[in-house]
């Protein structure tokens, strides 16, 4: 790396530690505009699409620690809530929250808060721990989806609409936020 490009990300770091408060907005803003694009990636599948946003939300909370990655799923949750079009396919409204996927959105709150956490802890020094920490809000997001999904599918088809279909792409998008995020964050705190 050249020393410009070094003293320039010594500085950004430097800018965001001093003005914790905008940086903090920043990060907010950030995570909720990553989420909302990699919503967009989407393979509709009926009643629940397969999106990047589960990628996103992951992101999110690893990177940006408990408050902000769960300010910026608020944040997203609260821009397609209003009628901006972040949600998959774009998306948005009260009755996305309230319909069959809806249980998903509100799981990425979990997601993050669970993500932000352990991150805040220091679990991205381990590869291994940060993985399982990844699976396992994912299977959350899994949980509350469900169970909102189940008000809208037969009860016997709940896991083959709401679960089977995601398990593959939900564990490869959780090691790959692990993936993107543990060498940056190695990379900023030596910084």
């Amino acid at each position: 790396m050249s020393a410009t490009m070094s003293a320039t990300l010594v500085s950004a770091k430097q800018w965001f530690i001093t003005h914790e408060q905008a940086a903090f907005f920043i990060k907010v803003i950030f995570g909720s505009i990553l989420i909302a694009i990699l919503a967009q990636l989407s393979i509709p599948l009926v009643p629940v699409p397969i999106t990047g946003q589960t990628l996103g939300v992951t992101i999110a909370g690893l990177a940006l620690g408990r408050n902000a990655g769960v300010s910026a799923v608020l944040l997203y949750l609260a821009e397609g809530a209003i009628g901006l079009p972040v949600f998959a396919n774009g998306g948005s409204g009260i009755a996305t929250l309230l319909g069959p996927s809806g249980g998903y959105l509100f799981g990425f709150v979990a997601s993050a808060a669970i993500l932000g956490y352990f991150s805040d802890k220091g679990v991205l020094k381990s590869l291994w721990k940060s993985a399982l920490v990844t699976l396992v809000a994912t299977a959350v997001t899994f949980v509350f989806g469900l169970i909102q999904l189940s008000y809208f599918v037969p009860a016997g088809t709940v896991l083959q609409n709401g679960l089977y279909p995601f398990i593959f792409g939900g564990i490869v998008k959780s090691l790959a936020a692990v993936v993107l995020v543990k060498p940056t964050h190695n990379f900023f705190s030596k910084l």
